[in-house]
């Protein structure tokens, strides 16, 4: 069987299959995106890696290697704060063909400097190799969190709120811009997403206004898209989900792109990917406790978007009209076909 017929998600649950049990100090392991490791009694250490591997997940010719740099580390970032965590020490690892240009490498770290260092993270090391084939930029991310504070996917339980940051599919709506630039959307909108698209914001400070109020039950950051990663948290916490489309938050520029385009801009907001927003779930009673603190800290707006149900129930959308049609993970895999 090859992997596109397996899958990726099924990929990472076969390799986890085959390795030896965890030593005590691992509370998370393979499977979710941040390694949860205990460090004392108090405290969990964070790790992450992600890869942007050229020609899968950026073009050279669509974006600059500053971009590259900035959206490197922020997808690493964002990790960090679907944990409620903070950032504290990159590695990156480079393969890069020899013919590269030294200034192309240049604005790469610059981007990844600055980046990093809007939440006080910083690069220590990491490793070059030469290659024949595409560029290769791997990010690995250390951070801390408390263990009373910290954010699992495991945590949501029935009766719980769905909660997102910010706005979706924007990213996907920037995307759409790269391939038909001449959409005819307004210079500055376009600026907007197309910003969102190659350099997405992580929700760091949004991700600890949450978890310093220990008031949230589970999180995850929305890179594959929400249809695919709400999935994770009703798998590690054995719920099932309703998500209302008419609520999901979606912004004018996204809603011309998918007018457009021809698509609906719920399912946009839904299936499109990289994000990078924090959803997360919460008792209703602490919904606009929890929306006040993320806006007085950052200025974000969250908004309700579902509701947890038992996991018997299985996972819903309610469509505008009223009607409710199966949730399926139409996100992001990278071994599927056409993917």
């Amino acid at each position: 069987m090859k992997i596109s017929a397996l899958g990726e998600f099924p990929l990472i649950e076969r390799i986890a299959q085959r390795l030896p049990p965890y030593r005590k100090d691992v509370r998370v392991g393979i499977g979710d995106d941040v390694a949860v490791l205990e460090v004392d009694d108090q405290t969990y250490q964070l790790a992450t890696c992600d890869i942007q591997v050229e020609g899968a997940h950026f073009s050279r010719h669509s974006i600059t290697p500053y971009q590259l740099g900035r959206k490197a580390a922020a997808i690493n970032l964002s990790d960090i704060a679907a944990k409620g965590g903070t950032p504290e020490h990159f590695l990156v690892s480079l393969a890069l063909p020899p013919d590269t240009e030294v200034s192309w490498v240049d604005a790469l770290y610059d981007g990844l400097r600055e980046e990093a260092s809007r939440y006080d993270a910083d690069i220590v090391g990491g490793n070059l190799s030469k290659t024949d084939g595409p560029i290769v930029v791997d990010v690995f991310l250390l951070g801390q969190v408390s263990q009373e504070e910290a954010l699992l996917r495991s945590g949501a339980r029935v009766g719980d709120v769905v909660l997102v940051t910010g706005c979706l599919g924007v990213s996907a709506a920037g995307l759409a811009l790269v391939l038909q630039p001449d959409l005819g959307v307004e210079s500055e909108e376009a600026e907007q997403l197309l910003a969102a698209h190659f350099t997405p914001t992580p929700r760091i400070w949004e991700g600890r206004a949450i978890a310093s109020r220990r008031r949230a039950t589970a999180m995850i950051d929305l890179s594959d898209g929400l249809s695919s990663d709400i999935g994770h948290i009703c798998d590690e916490s054995d719920v099932g989900v309703r998500l209302w489309a008419k609520r999901l938050p979606v912004s004018g520029a996204t809603r011309r792109v998918a007018e457009l385009t021809g698509r609906v801009d719920w399912a946009l907001a839904l299936q499109g990917g990289e994000d990078y927003e924090l959803c997360f779930t919460a008792p209703p009673e602490v919904e606009r406790e929890l929306a006040a603190a993320v806006r007085e800290a950052t200025g974000t707006e969250v908004t309700s978007i579902g509701e947890v149900l038992p996991d018997e129930a299985g996972r819903w959308v309610q469509l505008p009209d009223g009607r409710e049609i199966p949730l399926k993970p139409e996100g992001w895999d990278h071994f599927r076909v056409g993917a």
